[in-house]
This record gives C-alpha cells, sequence and structure tokens, in this order.
C-alpha cells in the first residue's frame, strides 16, 4: 500500500515537472514570436510599408527614410568612385616622379639640338615653296645696261626671262638676294623682265616693264606690273621733243572730242578744255594713245584751249601741250575717219569716238571689216559718228 503511494508520488512529481517544461517552451515562444512580429513592424514601418494613416507619423517616417536613403548614396557614391581616385592620385605621383625625382637624378648630356634645328628649317622650307620671286631694284644704268636685284628661297637657281625668253640664271645666297647685270646694253625698245624659279620651279607674280629710250637712261622709263596695277620704278628725268605729240583732234556732231597722239609708253596722259580736267588714257607700248571725252557743244568762231599731259606714276606732270583754236562751223557730215595705229583695236576705237567699245561691230560694218579682231596698222577706217552711234 505505502509502495504504492509511492510510486504514485513519484509518478505525480514527474508530470508536473514536464507539464513545467512545455509551459516554459510555449512561453520562450511565444516571447520569440513576439519579438518577431516587433521586429517585422519596425522593419515594414521603416519602409513605409503597411504603416498606419497617420499623417505625422507618415510625414516623420518619410523624412528619416529620405534621410537615410541620402546617407547611403553619399556613402555609396565616394565608394563607388575609390578606385578611380585612387589610380589618379598614383598617376600623378608617377608623373612628379619622371619630371623631377628621375630628371634631376639622370646624368646630364650636351646634344646638338637637332629637332629644333630640323623644325625650324622645315618652317623655313614651308615658307620657302609659297614664296614667290621678287623683284627689288630694276634700274636703267646710264651706259644703257639694266640691273635686276631681287629674291626668292636661298641658294637656289633663278632665271631671268626678258620678252618671253631665258637670258641668264643667277644663284641666290644664303639670305634668298641675287643680282643681274648684263655685260651687254640693251637696244632702245620695250622690254618685260619676269622670274623663274628652277626647283622647285615657281613664277613671279609681277612683271617689270622696261622703256629703253633712244635718248639715252634719263628718258627711259621702268614700272612694276602687278595685279593690282603699276608702279613706277624710274621716271624719265628729262624729256626730248617727241616724248608727248598730239597727232590728231576730232571734234564730231555728238559733242564728242577725241585725241590721238605719241607719248613715252605705259604713262598716263589727261585731256583738259579751258582747264577742266576731262579724262585720262594710258600710253600703249608701242607709245601711241587715245582719248576721247564729251565735251558738249562748241560754239563756232569761239575759241578754246586743249591741254593734253603727261604724268608720271606719282601723278606729277612731265610734259605738256596746250592747243588754241577757234570752233570751226561744221561742216554736216556725219563721218570721220582714223587711221590704224600698231596696238590699236576696234573696241578702243569705238570708245573714243562712239562713247562705248560694244559699238565696235558698227565701225567693222561700215569698213566692211569681216573678222574685227584683225586690223592692221595704217588701215584708214570711217567712223559713223552720226544717227547710229548716238
Amino acid at each position: 500500500m505505502s509502495k504504492n503511494n509511492k510510486n504514485n508520488s513519484n509518478i505525480g512529481k514527474t508530470k508536473r515537472s514536464t507539464d513545467d517544461l512545455i509551459d516554459s517552451a510555449i512561453a520562450q515562444q511565444n516571447d520569440w514570436m513576439e519579438n518577431r512580429r516587433n521586429f517585422a513592424r519596425r522593419f515594414l514601418k521603416t519602409l513605409n510599408i503597411f504603416a498606419r494613416p497617420n499623417p505625422k507619423k507618415d510625414s516623420d517616417v518619410a523624412a528619416a527614410v529620405v534621410a537615410n536613403v541620402q546617407s547611403k548614396n553619399q556613402h555609396s557614391g565616394l565608394g563607388a568612385y575609390w578606385f578611380p581616385i585612387l589610380c589618379a592620385i598614383l598617376v600623378v605621383m608617377v608623373a612628379v616622379w619622371v619630371m623631377f625625382v628621375r630628371t634631376s637624378s639622370a646624368p646630364v648630356v650636351v646634344a646638338e639640338n637637332t629637332t629644333e634645328t630640323t623644325v625650324a628649317a622645315d618652317e623655313k622650307s614651308i615658307k620657302a615653296e609659297v614664296f614667290a620671286p621678287l623683284f627689288d631694284i630694276v634700274r636703267i644704268e646710264p651706259d644703257g645696261n639694266v640691273v635686276v636685284a631681287g629674291r626668292w628661297m636661298a641658294n637656289k637657281n633663278i632665271s631671268i626671262v626678258v620678252n618671253g625668253d631665258i637670258v641668264a640664271t643667277e644663284r641666290t645666297d644664303a639670305n634668298g638676294e641675287f643680282v643681274y647685270a648684263p655685260a651687254r646694253q640693251f637696244e632702245p625698245g620695250n622690254y618685260t623682265f619676269s622670274l623663274i624659279g628652277v626647283d622647285p620651279e615657281m613664277k613671279s607674280e609681277e612683271n617689270v616693264f622696261i622703256y629703253i629710250s633712244d635718248q639715252g637712261y634719263k628718258n627711259s622709263v621702268s614700272l612694276l606690273m602687278t595685279k593690282d596695277g603699276s608702279t613706277l620704278l624710274q621716271a624719265p628725268t628729262m624729256l626730248v621733243d617727241g616724248d608727248l605729240v598730239v597727232s590728231k583732234i576730232d571734234y564730231l556732231d555728238t559733242g564728242r572730242i577725241v585725241v590721238t597722239g605719241d607719248a613715252l609708253p605705259r604713262l598716263r596722259v589727261s585731256l583738259a578744255l579751258d582747264d577742266e580736267y576731262l579724262g585720262f588714257a594710258r600710253v600703249s607700248d608701242y607709245k601711241h594713245f587715245g582719248l576721247g571725252a564729251d565735251v558738249g557743244e562748241l560754239k563756232p568762231g569761239q575759241e578754246y584751249k586743249l591741254t593734253v599731259r603727261l604724268h608720271d606714276g606719282d601723278g606729277r606732270t612731265i610734259a605738256e601741250i596746250a592747243h588754241k583754236f577757234e570752233m570751226p562751223r561744221m561742216t554736216g557730215d556725219d563721218d570721220t575717219y582714223y587711221t590704224v595705229r600698231r596696238g590699236d583695236c576696234l573696241w578702243i576705237i569705238a570708245r573714243n569716238f562712239l562713247r562705248r567699245g560694244i559699238l565696235f561691230s558698227i565701225i567693222a560694218d561700215r569698213n566692211n571689216i569681216e573678222n574685227p579682231d584683225l586690223i592692221f596698222p595704217n588701215q584708214n577706217l570711217q567712223i559713223p559718228t552720226g544717227g547710229t552711234a548716238k
């Protein structure tokens, strides 16, 4: 009996102990589940998900989330570029070491600076390639010789061309300068000088026109001819009879006056009536000029003064012819006549007599000229100045 009771008491104690363990485990599990739920709620609130509608709390949570995200972005931004920044620092350190430490420690070797010399030579060569031969001096000497000085590329051959023919080849010096002084005298006449570089072949962009007078160098002319015009290099210092000659004066019933004559080649002649300037013309290479101008109606029986002046390259008057005449009565003839001279063309003749060069066909038709580009010296032309020429 007592033995049975003892066994029963032990069994009860064992049962109570197991219940306590189970209760304790359940309590721990409940605590763990509660902690998990709390953690989940805090996490969800942090992410602003499934939060209860509370404007104040929502704004606080959103502000906290934004601040947290910005802070993370700042840290993550700097962290994302740490490797390129490190590489840049290493490159700078290596460059500083090469520039200062290595250079200062390297042995010094004195050598000729061939690189700069080569570059300078190349630059000079490039400039020389676009440098056309130039004239510096073209002078007619008292003995009739001509002295030509100019410049081009250094230590190169340059040919002197006279009237299209190469007459000499000179060598430029280290400064690119050359001088050509022929031993023979030039005969009186017209000469055109130009230059040709030999290697590389390059022609001068300017020419020099020279007129050597049979009266000597004091009566000769030298002009530099460029695309922009002409410049007088040597003007005549003394004029003689025949340097300015008026051969014919035509007064047309259209109120136009035409003066023809001879003068020093390539210079300018101007025309004035009663000291009123009418215009100018250029003397041809063959010493001829023609100049036409509108003067209006001249009264028969009245005296007029016609002045023709020859000018040098600076515009100064070096010769003058004044012709006083009394205007005769017109005959009523509509035509006049003109004798062709060397260097004339129908265009210039028409411009002088008919005001416009394009009217040359009128002169060609009147004189049965089939080819207007072909007229001959001493050919006598009939110039219609009547109604068709107005």
